[in-house]
């Protein structure tokens, strides 16, 4: 048997895990690693006012926001992409998300020079883009 839950809120995806771990010897459990509302927006609120700038701008950008312009508004965009990375590691150790979930924006770097790895931008997949656009309204309301 397969059953896919869109839409659940966290309270009842947090009972319903409860409820399939009292069974884990008789289950084969998977948890979507994907993005959607709520975990952007649970997310968002768990990380520093820099990485939530920075992720805002890739939101705007459509899913992109280019390394020089954000170098220009944030100054240096180091102290964002660690806060990225570990609010993602504290939301998989809290049971949030889980552990093979991918950062919200990956970091592109010029393929003709790999030698130095200086950021070209930063990039959303579309799916993720549509979880953090409504986790970002939700936040402004």
């Amino acid at each position: 048997m397969k059953i896919t839950i869109e839409g659940a809120s966290p309270a009842f995806e947090e009972k319903l895990l409860r409820l399939v771990a009292e069974h884990r010897h008789e289950l084969a459990v998977t948890q979507d690693p994907g993005w959607n509302e709520d975990r952007a927006e649970l997310f968002l609120r768990s990380t520093t006012e820099g990485a939530r700038a920075l992720l805002l701008r890739v939101v705007d950008g459509g899913g992109w926001a280019d390394a020089e312009e954000l170098r220009a508004e944030l100054d240096s965009f180091r102290g964002a992409t660690i806060a990225l990375s570990r609010a993602l590691q504290r939301g998989a150790r809290q049971g949030h998300w889980p552990e093979n979930t991918p950062a919200p924006a990956e970091v592109v770097y010029d393929e003709k020079n790999p030698s130095w790895q200086r950021a070209q931008g930063y990039h959303m997949s579309t799916e993720t883009l549509a979880a953090f656009q409504v986790a970002f309204d939700r936040l402004t309301l």
